[in-house]
């Protein structure tokens, strides 16, 4: 464990007090964190971009700002970093592939970018993603491999690998990630980190991702209660995104407080689901983790009943709605930037060419069926908890883990990686848990519930009814507090 008075492992709410009390400003906060990114990036690889003069500039408006005790917003000073799917102006978005211009023009913020500026907060640069975000481990064409902290010869999972990566590392307290198919999720679970997925449309987007309404964008933190006032400044309306929700007056740090009083989760009624009722495999390391995690919630006041929700595997539903997206994305390139793209991409498109009109309208009415029933499963129940994954992290540089009827499933380390020319899709069978939930668009958070024998994160998920990021929070903050994974550093420093 660090000592929690570092400024660079502190929360962003630790650092606004800090900053209100002129006890620290942001101006040599900024500066600790981009010599600490100097000195671990090359290692970790997960910025494909830091801006040393912007950052600098906006700390010291921000520290003019705090002296004057007129603050822009609650993350005024704090530093953040962008997933490279996310416009920046000035900063070219090239979604870690060949096939973009760098020379832009890079002249907008999209809704999220906009609303961290207008609240102050300090931009450090982009983070890596793979390849247009399509698998759940963070290596493209572009800036090739990003490594865990916790264990670089492992993925920090993805496609927001760079961001929880980075935040792992202590290389800043707060990212912006996205989530088409666990993207905020997987990597928070990878790394020991907070991942928030709220209700779709609950952060404006602009330009609307390609990969359609399953992508969402959400907070990457180190603590529940920073998921939370990054959601509050996220959560703002943008009128360039027709599908936002409206805007809701909810701050969503009284839920988080409220969860991690004393008896905050009395009453609450969590179904305990480890497999979905339909997952084949889940390593067993994971399996022990989410049973130990439920014990938990239970001892902390909640009522925690096993019950798996009444809803269908979702794999190709999911398949349909993303890899045909990503078919409509890319498939017109031209030939000699088609084969620039990622192979297992590549061999994605290719693929999703067999889906017709009729499948993807069947795949819809599965979808809606699914939400349906998860809204009426949720009737009964404040929250499902399942693992986050299927799977501990697991090697650099491949999609996919190998399959369960080949993996070694013991306390001895990762399972090994799958052989090259595997199908690209099967990245879908360690991510069950996940996908389902952006096809029934509601929230879901994920945090840390233990390590393996060999110090590689576990991680649980917690699925709220739509609309109610509250209760994710909540539960999530009861255990955070009753547990210490959150304190945990990974040894990157010992190297």
């Amino acid at each position: 464990m660090t000592n929690r008075h570092d400024p660079l492992w502190m929360s962003a709410i630790e650092l606004i007090d800090a900053y209100r009390r002129k006890s620290l400003s942001p101006l040599e906060v900024t500066r600790a964190l981009l010599a600490r990114i100097d000195t671990l990036n090359p290692l970790l690889n997960c910025f494909c971009l830091v801006d040393h003069e912007s950052a600098l500039r906006d700390a010291a408006a921000s520290e003019a700002r705090w002296f004057d005790g007129e603050p822009l917003g609650p993350l005024d000073g704090v530093a953040v970093s962008i997933k490279d799917l996310i416009l920046t102006r000035g900063w070219p978005t090239l979604r870690g592939s060949l096939t973009i211009d760098p020379r832009g023009p890079w002249d907008s913020d999209a809704p999220c970018t906009a609303r961290l500026r207008e609240s102050g907060a300090v931009l450090l640069g982009k983070t890596a993603t793979p390849e247009f975000g399509w698998r759940g481990s963070t290596d493209s064409p572009l800036t090739g491999i990003t490594r865990n902290p916790w264990r670089v010869d492992v993925t920090p999972g993805g496609s927001s690998g760079g961001a929880t990566a980075a935040i792992a590392a202590g290389l800043g307290p707060l990212a912006v990630g996205t989530d088409g198919g666990g993207s905020v999720r997987i990597p928070a679970a990878f790394t020991a980190t907070v991942g928030l997925k709220p209700q779709f449309g609950r952060v404006p987007a602009y330009p609307l991702s390609p990969m359609g309404n399953v992508s969402h964008l959400g907070p990457q933190t180190r603590t529940v209660a920073d998921s939370a006032l990054m959601l509050r400044v996220l959560a703002q309306p943008d009128l360039r995104d027709w599908t936002a929700l409206p805007q809701v007056q909810r701050d969503w740090l009284h839920d988080v407080y409220a969860g991690a009083r004393e008896g905050g989760l009395r009453a609450m009624r969590i179904a305990y689901s480890p497999k979905l009722g339909h997952v084949p495999w889940v390593d067993p390391r994971v399996a022990r983790a989410l049973e130990q995690a439920a014990e938990k919630f239970s001892a902390l006041g909640a009522v925690v009943e096993r019950e798996d929700p009444p809803i269908p595997d979702t794999a190709h539903v999911f398949r349909v709605h993303w890899f045909s997206s990503a078919r409509h994305l890319l498939y017109k390139l031209p030939a000699e930037k088609f084969a620039l793209l990622d192979p297992g991409l590549r061999q994605t498109v290719l693929d999703a060419e067999r889906f017709t009109l009729a499948d993807f309208l069947d795949a819809q009415a599965t979808r809606a069926r699914t939400a349906v029933a998860m809204a009426s499963f949720l009737q009964r129940y404040d929250l499902l908890l399942t693992p986050a994954t299927a799977v501990p992290p697991f090697a650099v540089g491949r999609f996919s883990p190998r399959a369960p009827e080949q993996a070694e499933v013991g306390t001895k380390g990762p399972a090994a990686a799958s052989a090259p020319g595997d199908d690209p899709a099967d990245w879908t069978w360690w991510t069950p848990f996940s996908y389902p939930f952006n096809l029934t668009q509601q929230p879901a958070i994920v945090l840390c519930c233990g390590f393996s024998d060999d110090g590689l994160p576990l991680a649980l998920q917690l699925v709220a009814p739509a609309h109610r990021e509250d209760l994710c929070l909540r539960a999530a903050a009861a255990y955070e507090a009753a547990t210490d994974w959150h304190l945990r550093r990974p040894p990157i420093d010992d190297r």
